[in-house]
């Protein structure tokens, strides 16, 4: 609109005066007609009237006497003189009067005025209409134009045929003008007979009954809106907005009703809010009770298979089950704050759970949770520790059982054997010689049986599930071995009782069995070394052995001299036995052992070798694979640790400090949450790493001091603070504005707040908050402060939260708005009298709250001779309980 600023919050920048719409003369005989009619509706009060409306305001005179009639105000002295300046003077004051009114009038001079222009006089009179009879029309939380359009909507919607949308076309068949009527006096007209399709009877029955019975006057003819296709919008917002201030009383009494509604409807959601919050917390109790035992259960399994299966399904529960359950929680104790918050705005007592089901139960019910998880998932790393140790350690015993067994395998038959009683000289030297080898071979096995009795008794330590077969074969070797040492002794007497008799002896088989003997254990040795199974868990370890079987390799030119040697002997007594025509009967004496299995043995070490190398290598590969996985993790746990510590403290400082509004720190927090957030992929991505490091079975990081399990504690305790803290601060604007308190006051509640929280938590302790009150100047005796404490702690946690000292504060110093609200809708609805009934319910609410209201209000019916009524104070104890309303 040119003639007023389009800043007004009273109009729609819709209803802009636009002059090229009164080039239209349907539209500008409308407007000249409904606002003729307007003005005069107001100056008869004062004794007049105007007929041409550019023509009776050009002095100022009536126009100054208009705006002292609708505005109550008077205005300065009028110039009665007839020239044109004393006109231009009054048109004048009439216009600053409207400025002073918040009105800011463009290209409306008074110069337009007093030379008669009709676009201008026009716009200047629905500029007042604006201001003085649409602006302060207010209907839930709307005002001007629309809070007068939704009122028309409100009104009709009952009414068949009636769908207001407009100021125009929606009023054309004259069932609007006409519903109306019918809603608040609907003794005037029988809405029943009126037809959509005779817009002339339904308009002039309408006007007629306006202007006869509810001192309307009639402000246009049913022609011109009949006869236009699109009735101008101005002119029946004018004629519209004489119909509200008629019903304005009746628009009281509804809006006492829809008070009424909006209490039961808190009530209604926090009733809800209260059955939602048990069942939430009977499931998040029922599935901790539920995942307990199986976390509990300490049932080890045999196999390395079966524990990685438990392994997975514990990985599983922890990215699969339980993320959804945190999130649970934490939206519990939200919607648990949430709905205390709302009880005590309105004044109800505070919700308490059934038994149970606290949030510190639910706290407590947790918390063991976690504790049975940690245990869990420590047994189940020892248990996989255990069993790959057992693996190991059972190979090893078989394959040490196996190389004895085979060494032992005929032992006892050669010493039982007899043979010395009728041998010769020579082969009873012979026979003693070969057993004082044996004597040494068997003394080199003994390591290897005490080795075997060794890994049994720590297979047997470490609970092995098949300990008993192990337990066997070694008590068969043990005893097979002392069996071996008793005969072995017996036949060392025997053949000493003989040597006596025997004289020679070939030096050369007896040294060609003492060196091969060792020779040959070496060997057997070696072989077992370098066909010995391996398991390590770091680099230097790796490279341990690396060194270990370097130096073994730098041996081997050694012993393939020592094997020449051995090779040299036997070739010795070939030469002898060629050269003197010895007659050789049978093999060496004093030995087992031959050429052909030294060579073959010593071949078996070389082929051995490579193979202990190519392992080696890969082990390494696999170690150094490892260290960068532990690197790869640190890494980032290094980074993600301290990012979340400091987030938590951030956190901590922004719910203690006083920058900004509410709303800022709200806005500030919730962009916070949201940069946490977008922070998950970087946890997920470590959390992979981590699944990585459990596959490859790597146990310790020394490269940093953060687990997965302090990240993901951490991660979780930061979405709970910061979606509680988020919390917190809305239920602080809850409190705010139920209470109307400003920004100053809560700046002071929260410097005395921060003053007595001298841990700086965010929370006071009872000490501390009895402190604040007697420095307020509370004199605090121990009953009076029990029930303060009852007040701002109802769940007797022994602290005072920020959002409680608010409530304690404000409620000091609160006022009774909500007494008075229910008071006036009482008055309301009761009229003169000090009693409201049922059917009056009925007539003003919809219909289920109607009943709702009734039923909830049946325990206090009836004031005496009254039957089925109610008094004040049952119709407000009915509403909000036992209060102190």
């Amino acid at each position: 609109m040119d003639h007023y600023d389009e800043d007004q919050d009273y109009r729609h920048p819709e209803d802009d005066w636009d002059r090229d719409l009164l080039l239209d003369p349907a539209w500008e005989k409308q407007q000249r007609k409904t606002f003729t009619a307007w003005c005069n509706s107001h100056l008869r009060k004062a004794g007049t009237q105007i007929e041409n409306i550019e023509e009776d305001f050009r002095d100022g005179l009536k126009l100054m006497l208009l705006l002292e009639v609708i505005s109550g105000e008077r205005l300065a002295k009028p110039e009665r003189g007839k020239m044109r300046v004393h006109k231009i003077s009054n048109v004048n004051k009439a216009l600053n009067f409207i400025a002073s009114k918040g009105v800011k009038l463009v290209s409306i001079g008074a110069e337009e005025i007093v030379d008669g222009n009709a676009k201008m006089t026009l716009g200047m009179i629905w500029t007042i209409i604006l201001r003085f009879a649409i602006q302060d029309i207010s209907v839930e939380e709307t005002s001007a134009k629309e809070g007068l359009l939704l009122w028309c909507q409100r009104k009709t919607a009952p009414y068949k045929n009636v769908n207001i949308q407009n100021f125009h076309i929606s009023w054309k068949d004259g069932l609007g003008f006409c519903a109306l009527i019918h809603r608040h006096r609907p003794e005037l007209i029988d809405y029943a007979k009126l037809r959509k399709d005779d817009p002339m009877t339904n308009l002039n029955t309408a006007f007629d009954v306006a202007e006869k019975y509810l001192d309307i006057p009639k402000m246009l003819d049913a022609e011109d809106i009949v006869g236009t296709a699109r009735p101008d919008e101005k002119a029946i917002m004018t004629y519209v907005s004489s119909f509200y201030h008629a019903f304005s009383g009746a628009q009281k009494a509804e809006t006492a009703a829809n008070r009424i509604c909006k209490v039961l409807a808190v009530n209604q959601e926090n009733e809800q809010l209260m059955e939602d919050y048990e069942k939430l917390a009977s499931d998040l109790l029922e599935w901790i009770r539920r995942t307990i035992p199986w976390l509990e259960n300490r049932m080890p399994e045999n196999t390395m298979q079966a524990m990685q299966q438990k392994l997975e399904d514990f990985r599983d529960y922890r990215r699969l089950h339980k993320p959804p359950k945190v999130q649970e929680k934490c939206q519990l104790e939200i919607n648990f704050n949430t709905l205390q918050t709302k009880l005590r705005l309105s004044n109800r007592p505070a919700f308490m759970p059934s038994e149970g089901k606290m949030v510190s139960d639910i706290n407590n019910a947790w918390g063991g949770l976690e504790g049975a998880e940690k245990g869990y998932e420590e047994w189940l790393l020892n248990e996989i520790r255990r069993l790959e140790r057992l693996d190991h350690l059972a190979e090893k015993f078989r394959q040490k059982a196996a190389i004895h067994e085979a060494w032992t395998e005929g032992k006892e038959e050669m010493l039982q054997r007899r043979d010395y009683e009728t041998a010769t000289l020579s082969e009873i030297k012979a026979l003693l010689k070969k057993h004082e080898a044996f004597e040494s071979d068997l003394a080199a096995h003994q390591d290897r049986v005490e080795q075997i009795a060794a890994i049994a008794q720590e297979l047997n330590e470490l609970d092995y599930y098949d300990s008993p077969s192990v337990n066997a074969r070694c008590q068969r070797i043990c005893d097979q071995w002392d069996a071996l040492g008793a005969l072995s002794q017996k036949r060392s007497e025997a053949l000493q009782r003989t040597e006596k008799l025997l004289e020679t002896i070939d030096q050369l088989y007896l040294e060609f069995a003492k060196r091969a003997a060792p020779f040959n254990n070496w060997m057997e040795g070696a072989m077992e070394d370098l066909q010995d199974s391996f398991i390590v868990h770091t680099i230097e370890e790796i490279q341990g052995l690396s060194t270990a079987h370097e130096q073994f390799k730098a041996t081997l030119p050694e012993a393939d001299k020592e094997r020449q040697a051995i090779l040299g002997i036997h070739n010795e007594i070939a030469k002898i036995v060629q050269t003197y025509h010895v007659n050789m009967a049978g093999s060496n004496p004093y030995t087992t052992i031959n050429p052909q299995e030294v060579n073959a043995k010593w071949d078996k070490v070389r082929q051995l070798v490579p193979l202990r190398d190519q392992s080696l290598i890969e082990e390494h590969a696999r170690q150094q694979n490892n260290e960068r996985l532990r690197r790869q993790f640190a890494n980032q746990a290094n980074v993600i640790g301290p990012w979340i510590q400091t987030k938590m403290e951030e956190i901590g400082r922004i719910s203690i400090e006083m920058h900004g509004t509410l709303e800022d720190q709200l806005t500030h927090l919730r962009q916070y949450e949201k940069s946490i957030i977008n922070y998950k992929p970087k946890i997920d991505q470590l959390e992979g790493d981590h699944q990585l490091i459990q596959a490859a079975l790597i146990f310790d990081n020394k490269h940093t001091n953060y687990t997965m399990e302090h990240i993901r504690v951490g991660w979780e305790q930061l979405l709970t603070t910061i979606a509680r803290t988020i919390n917190e601060i809305e239920n602080q604007i809850l409190t705010r504005d139920a209470k109307g308190i400003s920004q100053e006051q809560l700046n002071e509640f929260r410097a005395s707040f921060n003053h007595f929280d001298r841990k700086r938590t965010g929370i006071m302790d009872a000490e501390d908050f009895k402190t604040c009150l007697i420095s307020m100047g509370y004199n605090l005796g121990e009953n009076e402060f029990s029930r303060i404490m009852s007040v701002v702690d109802p769940n007797r946690m022994g602290v005072v939260t920020f959002q409680g000292f608010i409530d304690f504060m404000s409620r000091e110093t609160a006022d009774t708005d909500t007494a008075d609200q229910v008071m006036a809708s009482f008055k309301i609805l009761a009229g003169d009298k000090n009693y409201i009934l049922a059917d009056e319910l009925r007539r003003e609410l919809p219909p289920d709250q109607a009943e709702y209201c009734i039923a909830r209000m049946a325990p206090y019916s009836g004031p005496d001779g009254v039957p089925g009524a109610l008094d004040y104070m049952s119709f407000s104890t009915a509403l909000y309980g036992e209060s102190d309303l």
